[in-house]
């Protein structure tokens, strides 16, 4: 796996901003002609372009919490999968002061800037169809914000241990349009429906109640939810590394890549 570090300056944020993107490449098998189809000389150029995961991570946390915490990279190489990691800063991912130049408009960042800026310098799919994401806590917030508004722009998401019945709350100034029980029920009277929604929760959380009671809501506005609760796991790292392993192997995927099936590492 190839790991990449960047910095870059934003339009949307006005400022330089840190990533870390993930991608598959060469194994080390593979370099030394033991790879899966025996003759095949490696390289890194690829025709066709990745399916990309971009991965939100939690409160107090930045681009790199996710690879230091989880083996996020290994389950990435394995499944041909590119991952995108981001700092959100604590901000919920969504856009704060947006009449002013130097607001931070970190939803406005997600939709637009990031795919613009990783499907321009990276070989990564722009395609809905190969495009995910999923978070943890905060960001799983957020995923559920940006999935449910958007639902043409994702094959699918993933909530994991989501902090949906806490505040902030339209009285701290939070917006209802990034409300995920708002917007659940606004596709509900649109009639758009089966959208593919992957949520997790440990039962020794004290936000299982609500995750369950979201994932029920969703289930019953007509998306397609598969709800995940794990047994003897609390809001901690050891449960996110479970999820997401099992997150991208529930993942709806058709891309060239996922015919390979699991790689050598």
């Amino acid at each position: 796996m190839a790991k990449l570090i960047c910095n870059f300056i934003s339009y949307t944020l006005k400022r330089a901003v840190d990533i870390t993107v993930v991608l598959p490449s060469v194994t080390f098998p593979e370099a030394c002609g033991d790879g899966n189809v025996k003759g095949v000389i490696p390289k890194h150029t690829k025709e066709e372009k990745y399916p990309v995961l971009y991965l939100l991570h939690g409160v107090g946390n930045d681009h790199g919490t996710w690879n230091a915490y989880t083996d996020v990279e290994l389950y990435a190489e394995e499944r041909n999968l590119a991952v995108v990691m981001i700092s959100g800063e604590n901000k919920m991912y969504v856009n704060h002061g947006e009449n002013s130049f130097m607001g931070d408009l970190f939803y406005d960042f997600i939709e637009n800037e990031l795919p613009d800026f990783i499907c321009g310098i990276f070989p990564v799919s722009r395609r809905p169809e190969d495009t995910y994401l999923a978070g943890l806590s905060m960001g799983a917030m957020g995923t559920l914000v940006h999935g449910l508004r958007n639902p043409e722009k994702y094959r699918a998401i993933g909530a994991f241990s989501a902090g949906l019945y806490l505040p902030p709350t339209e009285a701290d100034g939070w917006d209802p349009e990034y409300d995920p029980m708002v917007l659940a029920k606004r596709l509900t009277e649109k009639g758009i429906k089966n959208m593919k929604i992957f949520m997790g929760c440990g039962d020794l959380d004290p936000l299982f109640d609500g995750c369950e009671k979201s994932a029920q809501i969703l289930k019953e506005g007509g998306q397609d939810v598969t709800w995940v609760p794990v047994s003897g796991y609390a809001h901690e790292w050891r449960l996110w590394n479970r999820l997401v392993e099992q997150f991208m192997d529930w993942l709806p995927r058709t891309d060239d890549f996922y015919t390979l099936g699991k790689r050598k590492i």
